[in-house]
């Protein structure tokens, strides 16, 4: 009973995914994809990553770059006439599809979310600075000085209307109970563990 269980990759999704259950309630109207500012350039829109979940299409729908292309503008979730909260699902699918190791590599808004991440888990609060370099440096040294030059007008803006701190590259603010923020942060991960070798 319990193989059975784990080779349904629908129940799977249900138990696993951040509002997963309304899967199945998806009745392929199309709404999603068409009210999507980047629908053209999905490999699979919504509608269709729930259907390949019911169809089972488990590796096929975790290694897809798709659920990395929600921006979480909303229009699916106003729009659809089922009212299913897809920008939650199509979050949760990324999400677990990262913790199974199974995302896509490279994928452009999975190494923003990786860099967001790390930059906010070091002291509760975004380096904005760091943020910025971390992006403008992923792709080497020499490509970060070209996108660090590109964007000094936009930087230097930013510096004046007191949006950026250069004095965050030293440090910059964060939480005040950082210890109790990281304490936060090792139970989630805790959590996150036990469900993972659940799956």
């Amino acid at each position: 009973m319990s193989e059975k269980y784990h080779n349904n990759f629908l129940k799977e999704v249900e138990e696993m995914v951040e509002e997963g259950e309304w899967v199945k309630m998806c009745m392929q109207c199309g709404v999603c994809a068409g009210s999507c500012p980047l629908g053209p350039h999905w490999a699979h829109p919504p509608q269709e990553i729930f259907m390949m979940i019911r169809a089972g299409k488990r590796e096929e729908v975790l290694r897809s770059d798709s659920m990395w292309m929600c921006t979480s503008c909303y229009n699916c979730v106003v729009r659809c006439p089922r009212k299913l909260p897809i920008t939650h699902i199509m979050h949760g699918l990324a999400n677990y599809a990262h913790r199974l190791g199974l995302s896509p590599k490279n994928q452009p808004t999975q190494q923003f979310a990786t860099l967001f991440w790390n930059n906010l888990a070091q002291t509760g609060r975004v380096n904005e600075l760091k943020l910025s370099l971390g992006i403008y440096f992923k792709d080497g040294f020499a490509q970060g000085v070209k996108n660090a030059m590109a964007m000094q007008s936009v930087g230097l803006g930013m510096v004046k209307a007191k949006r950026l701190n250069p004095m965050e590259l030293f440090g910059g603010h964060g939480v005040k109970d950082k210890t109790g923020f990281h304490a936060m942060l090792k139970k989630a991960k805790e959590i996150e563990d036990r469900r993972k070798n659940f799956a």
